[in-house]
């Protein structure tokens, strides 16, 4: 009997994720970036907004400590812990994408009122998490797929590069709310 090439030896059927994690890349990217050229709406004074930067940057944290969760149980070959912490990871960084997205549609962009060296290193630090953030988008979904599909070692040469951007990103999106909080 001949095998499938869509199934695995186990007989677990592989799925086709791809369009799935094109169009939602696309979507995402696409809606934050429009945000960002938006001005906000205006005279919006249903709740204090400055809040929910404070809130992403508490999801933020919280998919950074997920995030190390998960590579110490990952690091310690326990599966189950690893894939709970991943999940908890998508959990807070949905949270966060709601509270960003809800921030970018209702206020107008805050500048960062810091100079010199601080200046620097703030718009590295926002420059960099946003780019890589861009790439983080569809990166953690084809890695998930990939150990959906039971795609082990495709899985595995894909998290070496997701698992430390996705840390960066989480990381340095807290260090920016940090720096620009006093500006809100």
């Amino acid at each position: 009997m001949i095998q499938n090439t869509n199934q695995i030896q186990s007989g677990h059927k592989k799925r086709n994720y791809k369009p799935a994690i094109i169009s939602i890349s696309i979507v995402l990217i696409g809606i934050i970036g429009i945000l960002s050229g938006l001005p906000g709406v205006e005279d919006f004074d249903a709740f204090d907004v400055t809040l929910l930067p404070l809130f992403n940057a508490i999801f933020n944290s919280f998919t950074f400590l997920f995030l190390l969760c998960a590579l110490i149980a990952i690091r310690k070959r326990n599966i189950k812990v690893h894939r709970r912490f991943i999940y908890s990871a998508f959990i807070t960084t949905s949270l966060f994408l709601v509270t960003y997205v809800a921030f970018h549609y209702l206020s107008p962009s805050t500048s960062y009122g810091g100079t010199g060296f601080m200046a620097g290193l703030y718009y590295f630090l926002l420059i960099t998490h946003i780019l890589l953030a861009a790439a983080i988008v569809p990166l953690a979904l084809t890695t998930v797929a990939r150990a959906w599909n039971m795609e082990n070692a495709r899985h595995r040469k894909i998290a070496r590069w997701t698992m430390p951007i996705w840390l960066y990103v989480s990381l340095t999106g807290v260090l920016v709310y940090i720096m620009i909080s006093p500006y809100y």
